[in-house]
């Protein structure tokens, strides 16, 4: 089925309150099998309601309507709603009962606010008997529409228990299959990335997006079609093409994250890291560490800003300083070998470079940045010049450092991809 999703709130348009509803919304649906074509979010305002109400009912199977169903002055969804349906406000006293029953919790000046619940357009029913909060249906000239709250917790759950579930049985659609799968990739333009993938797109039931999530670029699939064995033959054929195709520049299927990568392949060789950190700031030692279980193989970090504490710290000879710059690759080499001594780790990995606004020059411009890889064969290094404000070079030095050592312990025969 195709459906559009509404969400209404002043929160949302103002820029308050992020709308992380629509996106849980329409991901649970597609996953579901169902065409999301059209996302609005909306302030407070009847008028506005109502017609964008209507204006989706005339293109869309079913609505998903999200916010405005509260108790407060600003709560206007469902009197819009009865205003542009011509469904008058009927009072449902079971559910104000139920309201107050499953609300103990709330104060006794509050809970005489909770009578606005139970007013809803003639013909709603609640999306389930034990009712805690706002969220009802119906059906309007076959369609049905969803109200949920805004609360984004409230509405995940009533989207997962009862939205999903009525419309797998609602009549008239024959089931659409669906198999999707995110590629994130790292080290590839989205250009170049689509350049190789333009290929496998235009044919029926396949899609393929793209979409830069700094300083990644992640990549989807979807297959969808009726025959469920269809699907998932097109699917696997596919999903290796695109594997092949992209190599080793997809570091993560899914949920999966670089860092989270990094540590599967450093537990598989049975090794341990070490850090040293100038511009990144530690920013490299965070990502590592918000894996689960990262202890097993991650001995510490460095974060050496200053030279004083490059050679007190990490024994980078002061000649290298003197002669070469904090920013080389000369030093980043001497910082990759002192962590690694100083941790007594297996790899010992060094970011440092000019992340701006200030310090660049003809010779080493503003996003300049050199890493270094001590390992036990020996010590690489290399030079990346990154784009974009001091945020975005962080970010960008992080995610290549990591990445470096992700390739070099894929090139080791004691893991595989």
């Amino acid at each position: 089925m195709k459906g559009e999703i509404i969400a209404i709130g002043d929160e949302l348009t103002s820029g308050r309150i992020l709308n992380t509803t629509s996106y849980f919304a329409a991901s649970r649906l597609f996953a579901a099998g169902h065409e999301i074509s059209a996302m609005v979010t909306i302030g407070d305002d009847p008028d506005h309601i109502s017609r964008t109400v209507l204006e989706s009912l005339g293109r869309a199977d079913f609505l998903i309507v999200t916010g405005g169903l509260g108790v407060t002055s600003d709560d206007l969804t469902t009197e819009a709603v009865s205003s542009a349906l011509a469904r008058p406000p009927t009072f449902y006293p079971d559910i104000l009962r139920a309201i107050k029953r499953n609300s103990r919790d709330v104060p006794d000046d509050l809970r005489l606010s909770l009578e606005k619940l139970a007013w809803l357009p003639a013909g709603a029913h609640v999306l389930r008997s034990e009712v805690t909060s706002a969220g009802y249906f119906l059906v309007h000239e076959g369609k049905p529409i969803f109200f949920l709250p805004g609360v984004p917790h409230e509405m995940k759950e009533l989207l997962a228990e009862t939205v999903i579930t009525r419309l797998a049985v609602w009549e008239g659609e024959e089931p659409r299959q669906v198999r999707q799968r995110l590629y994130r990739t790292m080290g590839m333009a989205e250009a170049g990335i689509n350049a190789i993938l333009a290929v496998f797109e235009g044919e029926e039931g396949i899609r393929i997006g793209y979409y830069p999530v700094f300083p990644e670029v992640h990549v989807s699939l979807t297959v969808t079609g009726v025959d469920a064995a269809t699907v998932e033959a097109r699917f696997n054929e596919l999903d290796q093409r695109i594997r092949d195709s992209l190599g080793r520049y997809i570091f993560a299927i899914d949920d999966q994250t670089l860092e989270g990568r990094v540590g599967e392949l450093l537990t598989a060789a049975g090794a341990t890291l070490a850090l040293a950190e100038s511009c990144t700031g530690g920013l490299v030692a965070s990502k590592i560490t918000r894996v689960a279980g990262s202890s097993a193989y991650f001995r510490g970090g460095v974060v050496a800003y200053s030279n004083a504490i490059k050679v007190k710290l990490l024994a980078v000879p002061p000649e290298i300083l003197s002669d070469h710059g904090a920013v080389s690759e000369e030093c980043a080499r001497a910082m990759a070998v002192g962590v690694k001594e100083l941790a007594a780790g297996d790899y010992g990995v060094a970011v440092t470079g000019i992340a701006g606004p200030d310090g660049g020059s003809d010779e080493k411009p503003l996003g300049t940045v050199c890493f270094g890889l001590a390992t036990a064969v020996g010590v690489e290094s290399e030079t990346m010049r990154f784009t974009g404000n001091r945020q975005q070079v962080q970010a960008a030095a992080a995610g290549h450092a990591l990445n470096r050592l992700r390739l070099f312990l894929l090139k080791s025969d004691k893991v595989t991809e």
